[in-house]
Formats: structure tokens, sequence, C-alpha cells
């Protein structure tokens, strides 16, 4: 229950809500327990004036107040169908106002809980937004979701039903054992007999389901994670023929999630005939202890009283049987907002300090002596790595696979932080600039392109909803995707499906590239990203933003040397260090250079594909 603390703010931000709630609550359920008081006076009045057993009229003692003004309304001498059609009719419109205070209640405790659903989907979507890149890698995307969905919705069944049953049960079992006492509370003690009985098997089964609530939670996470990689990944499947070992391991975990559902769903289904089997020797207790006091005229027992009992303990069987229900509500819900509150708070370790600040980039850009290690696989990716880009700069970052080129293009966009040294943009330290300042000023066109389940237009214009069609067609065309597009069948509001998988994979980077440029940055950094494009397309390409890029600063990190685009400087890297610089007549010079033998390759496989 410690873990449902969180929701306080909460509630205390729809205290009116929930406060009118719990007061129609208790009101609909104050009218409901007067119909057994006007069922005892029926049955009393009617048995006295029929002088069926030949007793004295019972007194008005231990009705409530509303009762006594009805039988006061009534009088002592009607005719007993009078009596019966007068009470009838208050008892129906007492089961109309119970009815309507029912409706205002889950007008405003369940529409409490929708609000509340509402807020915490996005808490944890904003949180989400927060995180830094080292906790998605570390994070399964089907537990992502699991916890955004079906958490979530389990902690909206306990702030609406399950308090509302909460509530519901206190009033009823407080204002109908209250009016039993009134009276008789001889008979009273008799029919409570199994309730602590109850209380007792309640208690013990409710760590039990807490603790397969959780494994229930786990065991759907792995699940969803298991499909959505399936779905994801459904070509690499089909073209490996391993749709048959897949489904195998999707059914050992439905398997796995099956008998943790099955298991809960048999220690849940305890209460229920618990309860009836408790509430029945109640109701056996009632009739029988009360038929007997009722023959002996003893106790102050009238036929009335028996009947008003009855229907007591009739009105106790819902709330009391969805003891089992709202308890396994809570537990479900106890460990699915543990595991929100888990997630919730964990702290990015990529945030803004407090000296940090909106500042506007010129485009000079430093790494003083940076070493840089990935946490998870210990691999150090920059070491004591010095480089110094002026604005307006083109550079061109060249070396191996894995020798930190990506890793460069990370620190610079602050997705993680270094290890040690030092990242100054314009003489001002990385960590002193806002970071949703730092990227609004920086275009980045990553190796593994992305592109949203929307159209090209929007596409385009992500990082610039409000930018126009004209800016869209002039990105487009630098970006050398405009002819293809204009041959879509929609043009620009086609849509290219999740994760672009409609287009090719060199439209997919075209279209990433114009994405990059419709944002006309200080900086602009270029990760491998004409990889999937031939080398006519590249060359158009590169022609177009060798002008684009007169007055700004860019980095291009690349296995290709370019021959149109006249780089600045030429940086190689190999192991997170820079082994060589230059222009590229400097490094040509270089005898054995890694620029100079990569270059000579690429020329040969240029001039053999020719």
């Amino acid at each position: 229950m410690r873990h449902l603390r969180a929701l306080g703010k909460y509630f205390w931000k729809y205290k009116i809500r929930l406060g009118a709630g719990i007061l129609f609550v208790v009101l609909s359920n104050y009218f409901n327990v007067l119909s057994p008081q006007l069922m005892r006076y029926i049955i009393n009045y009617v048995d006295h004036s029929l002088a069926l057993t030949g007793t004295a009229f019972v007194s008005e003692n231990g009705y409530d107040v509303l009762v006594r003004k009805v039988i006061h309304w009534i009088g002592p001498d009607r005719r007993v169908s009078q009596v019966v059609i007068i009470a009838s009719v208050v008892i129906l419109l007492l089961a109309l106002l119970r009815s309507f205070f029912m409706f205002l209640m889950r007008q405003t405790i369940i529409v409490m809980s929708r609000h509340i659903e509402y807020d915490q989907k996005n808490e944890v979507y904003a949180k989400y937004q927060s995180l830094d890149s080292l906790f998605f890698k570390r994070s399964k995307v089907g537990d992502l979701m699991n916890r955004i969905a079906e958490d979530v919705s389990r902690v909206r069944i306990f702030t609406g039903p399950a308090i509302m049953y909460i509530v519901n049960l206190v009033s009823v079992i407080a204002l109908s054992v209250f009016f039993m006492l009134q009276s008789n509370k001889e008979l009273t003690l008799y029919v409570l007999l199994p309730l602590p009985i109850l209380a007792i098997i309640i208690y013990f089964v409710n760590s039990t389901i807490h603790k397969k609530s959780e494994k229930i939670q786990e065991a759907l996470s792995d699940l969803t994670t298991n499909a959505q990689e399936s779905y994801s990944g459904i070509r690499v499947i089909k073209s490996f023929v391993q749709e048959k070992a897949m489904l195998e391991f999707f059914k050992d975990n439905t398997e796995k999630y099956r008998k943790s559902a099955v298991s809960l769903a048999k220690t849940e289904a305890i209460y229920f005939p618990s309860i009836n089997l408790l509430i029945g020797i109640s109701t056996l207790l009632t009739i029988m202890i009360g038929g007997l006091y009722y023959i002996d005229q003893s106790h102050d027992i009238s036929l009335g009283t028996i009947v008003e009992f009855i229907v007591y303990v009739n009105m106790l069987t819902f709330p009391v049987s969805a003891i089992g229900l709202t308890a396994s509500m809570v537990q479900r819900a106890a460990a699915s907002q543990k595991r929100l509150n888990e997630f919730l708070d964990i702290e990015p370790e990529v945030k803004d300090t407090a000296a940090a600040r909106d500042l506007p980039l010129q485009g000079n850009l430093e790494f003083k002596n940076v070493t840089f290690t990935y946490p998870d696989t210990g691999i150090v990716a920059l070491q004591d790595f010095d480089l110094r880009i002026k604005k307006g700069e083109k550079v061109a970052v060249t070396g191996r696979t894995g020798s930190g080129k990506t890793t460069v293009a990370q620190l610079l966009l602050r997705m993680y932080n270094a290890d040690s040294g030092s990242i100054l943009f314009d003489e001002t330290h990385i960590k002193d600039i806002q970071l949703a300042s730092l990227r609004q000023q920086i275009s980045y066109v990553p190796q593994d392109v992305f592109l949203f389940s929307d159209t090209v237009r929007n596409n385009i214009r992500f990082g610039i909803p409000n930018a126009g069609d004209a800016a869209v067609l002039e990105a487009a065309q630098i970006a050398g995707v405009h002819k293809e597009i204009e041959g879509f069948s929609e043009g620009y509001d086609t849509m290219v499906g999740e994760r672009g998988v409609t287009l090719s994979g060199g439209q997919k980077q075209r279209i990433s590239i114009a994405r990059a440029l419709i944002k006309d940055p200080a900086l602009i950094i270029f990760d491998d990203c004409l990889s999937a494009v031939d080398a006519k397309t590249e060359q158009e390409i590169m022609g177009r933003l060798n002008a684009y890029l007169e007055d700004k600063t860019a980095l291009i990190m690349t296995h290709r040397v370019f021959s149109l685009l006249s780089f600045d400087r030429i940086i190689v890297l190999d192991e997170g260090r820079i082994v060589e610089q230059g222009t590229h007549e400097t490094l040509m010079q270089i005898n054995n250079g890694f620029y100079a033998r990569l270059y000579r390759q690429q020329q040969g496989r240029k001039a053999v594909s020719e």
C-alpha cells in the first residue's frame, strides 16, 4: 500500500471531485439502509393490525429520524392496505434517490480516475522524454510500453472503481451495523460473528495476490517486448525462415504469462466462495436465532426485526463480496504503482545544471582532452581527444568502424556526458547551455535514420512544425529528393509508414537530411548519412550542400571521401584518437597514411564501376 502514497498529489488535485464522490456514496447508501426499517414498520404494523400473533405493536425505537417522520405522517389509524401502498411508494422514492446519488457518485469518482489516468500517462511520457540515451539502451521497448499502458490502467482501476467500492463498503457496513445495533444489539452480534473470519482470510490472501500481480506484470512486459520485436523485425524473420522458431519463443512467453495469470485467478477464487459461505451463515443465524427469540417472545424481537436483519445481511452481500475484488484491485494497483515509482524516481544523468542558460550559438566548438567510455560495454570511445573548429569551417571526420566518429556527434548533442575533459561552444562549457537550447541550434542526421508514421511533409518539417511549404520544398531540393517525392501517389502528403518502411533506404536518408536542413542551424552534423545512395546522387547532393553550408559550421562523419566538397580539414580517427588531420592534399602526401589508402581504394572502386 505504501507505493500508492505517490497518488496523493492527484487526489489533492481533484479533492473537490473526490470529496463530492465520497459524499454521494454515503448519501446513496443512507437512503438504501432506510428501506429495511420501513419494511420492519410495515411487517409489524400488519402483524399488529391483523393480530396474527397477538403481539403488541412495536415501538418506534431504533428507527432513523427520517423514517420516524414518515411513520408519523402515515399515522396509526390508516387501513393496512393504505399503509402498505404508502410505504411502498416511499421505498420506491428512496430507491430513486439512491440511484440518483449513485449516478452522481460515478460522475465524480470514475471521471476523477480518468483525469488521474490522463495526468499519469502525461507524467510518464514526459519522464521518458527527459531520460538520456543510456536509459533507453538498457530498457526494453515492450516494458516501456507496458508501464505507460497496462500499469497506468491498473492504477486507474484503483483511483476509480476500487476507491468507490472501498467507500461504499465502509459506508454500507457502518450504516447497516449502526441501525442493526439500534434495532437489536444481541442479534447484531450473532449476525456479525463470521466477519472476523473473513478479515483473516483477506489478510493472508492479499499478500499472495500482491506477489503474483508483480510476476504477472513482469511476464506481460516480456510478452509485449517479444511481440514488438517480432513486428519490427518481421522482414528479418521471414528472410531467415524463422517464423516457427519465433512462434515457439512467443509461446514460451505466453505460457509463462498464462501460468502466472491462472495462479492468481486460483488465489482470487478463494474469496468469493468464502464470502458467500459466511454471508449464508449470517443469514442462517439471523433466521434461526431471531426465529427462536420471536417464538419465545423474548429479547424484544418482532417479525419485522427478523425481516429487517435479513434485508441488511443481503444488503451487505455485494459490498462484502466486493472485498476480495477490491483487495485484488488494490494489490494489482500497488504492484503497478511500484513499477511506475521505480521508473519515475530515475534521475537522468544528462540534465540541465543550475547554471545552464539559453545561449545563441555562433558555430565555434572545441574538445579539450575529452575521454569517454560507454558505461555498459566499457569500450573507450574517445581518449584525450582534442579538436578545435572555428565558425564556418567544414570538417570531415573519417576512420574505421568503431573509431569514435559517432561518439563525437553524440557528445556534441550531449546525449552523454564526457568522463573527463571539456566540450566548449563559443568558449562556454556545454553543461552551462540548456539542453533544449543546444539541440534546437544543432541539426543532426544520424546513421540510423528514423522517420515517423506521418506524411513526407510533416517528417521534413518535424523540427520546425510551422515551416511553410516553400521551406519544405527548398530543403527537399537541396537534399536531392524533391523529384522522387513528386512522383509519389500523393506527393508531399504521402504517408511514409511506420519508421519509413514504405521508402527505400536512400529516400529515407535524403528526407532525414531535408529535415536537418530546414532548421537552418548554426552547426550541422552528418553521421555517415549518404551510405544508401549511389555515387552519382551523392555527388549531386554534396554539390548542393557545398553552397548551403557556406556560412555554417559542418561536421561530416563518413567512411567515404567526397571529392566535390572542399573540406577545410579532414580528421582521421583510430581507437578514439586523432591520428591524422589536414587538407586533402596534405593527407595524400603522408606515405602509407590511413586517408591516402582509403582515397586510393575508393578511387579504384569508382574506376571499376565506371
